[in-house]
């Protein structure tokens, strides 16, 4: 999963990037307005961590700028400004979450994964696609009740291509939301074949 992280403290910003990598999160960072806005133009995240109080403006730019856009990212408002006035704002211009500051890295992990969940997946920790069975939280992918080796990064993918089934991916979009930004600094996009050419990935496939 992709997330991006808009958060000027750079040792919070390196602490939650540590933290949220080190669960297998793809975290890209921003720290002002500007940089922020042109990540969102350029990329698709799965979850837009925001903190409201930038050095070249305010959260609720941003927030207005992905309505603009029509992007339906899922959005966790971090701020350490907490007032019922500041909260409503950020809800009606569509934040999904507020957390204040300081926070455990645990809850935000919590918050993450269960706004992800009802946005792609209804909620689900099991998700069920026809004779697949995911666990988010294990990582352990079954088909017909019997356990498939694939990697943490294949998961993601499958992940996402049963949330987007509707959908018709570019090689490009599934790049990119496997690497993130590095995906401008590869060459070409063949890793993504790398990963559907495990024999037990084409099982899931097939």
């Amino acid at each position: 999963m992709k997330l991006l992280l808009i958060e000027d403290e750079q040792e919070l910003a390196n602490s939650i990037q540590s933290y949220l990598t080190g669960n297998d999160f793809i975290c890209e960072l921003a720290n002002n307005t500007v940089s922020a806005i042109d990540k969102i133009l350029t990329y698709d995240y799965d979850c837009i961590l925001l903190d409201l109080m930038l050095p070249d403006g305010n959260g609720f730019e941003i927030l207005k700028e992905l309505k603009r856009q029509n992007k339906t990212e899922g959005i966790i408002i971090i701020s350490a400004k907490e007032t019922l006035e500041i909260r409503i704002e950020g809800f009606n211009l569509g934040a999904d979450d507020y957390l204040t500051k300081p926070f455990h890295l645990s809850e935000l992990l919590a918050r993450i994964q269960a706004l992800i969940r009802r946005k792609n997946f209804k909620g689900n920790n099991i998700i069920l696609f026809y004779e697949i069975e995911i666990n988010i939280f294990s990582k352990i992918v079954k088909v017909n009740n019997k356990k498939i080796d694939i990697t943490k990064k294949e998961i993601d993918l499958l992940l996402y291509l049963i949330g987007n089934q509707n959908r018709v991916l570019s090689k490009g979009a599934i790049a990119e939301h496997l690497s993130g930004d590095m995906v401008d600094m590869l060459d070409n996009h063949d890793f993504v074949y790398a990963h559907i050419k495990n024999p037990d990935y084409n099982v899931l496939l097939c």
